[in-house]
């Protein structure tokens, strides 16, 4: 498993946002589409009716952000405080120009990097751009976690898988 930019890669399997466990919300790309998990959504958007893919509300990095987050762990641990963590909206847009918002857990703590965030945006983009991009793309996804060892990889190389795949 390892968290490149937005996404998750268990083995082959491609998430946005954390890879969800039991009735955790949470969001798959597979071959076939947009796959929504847990217990309070469900549901396929196939590939050729997704007209567009975002992600709104992922947290990212800044110096406020982080003081932020320690403050509230801080707090959560002292107080005995709510320990959730925090979520993003994966908004699926169809060609009929309905959207729907899907909810996943975001990976990082304190946030993505803005390079990663946005080289992920434009990643999301491009798989909605045709079956021949989105199927080579989310292949060269699957195939490097399948044959990824070792946890997740440094920024450097986060950031040049994500330029890698979006121009698969």
């Amino acid at each position: 498993m390892a968290m490149v930019g937005l996404f998750w890669i268990a083995e082959g399997d491609v998430y946005v946002g954390a890879k969800p466990a039991g009735l955790a919300p949470g969001v798959r790309l597979t071959p076939e589409g947009v796959l929504a998990l847990g217990d309070r959504q469900s549901g396929l958007w196939p590939w050729e009716d997704v007209h567009a893919l975002a992600v709104e509300h992922a947290p990212v990095k800044s110096l406020k952000r982080h003081v932020g987050v320690a403050f509230d762990m801080a707090l959560s641990l002292g107080l005995g405080g709510d320990d959730e963590a925090p979520t993003m909206t994966v908004r699926v847009t169809d060609a009929a120009d309905a959207t729907t918002d899907l909810t996943a857990y975001t990976a990082p703590a304190v946030g993505y990097s803005r390079t990663e965030y946005d080289l992920s945006r434009a990643l999301l983009a491009r798989l909605t751009e045709g079956a021949g991009t989105l199927l080579t793309t989310l292949a060269a996804m699957s195939a490097w976690g399948r044959t990824h060892e070792g946890g997740t990889p440094r920024a450097a190389e986060r950031e040049g898988l994500l330029r890698e795949w979006a121009d698969a």
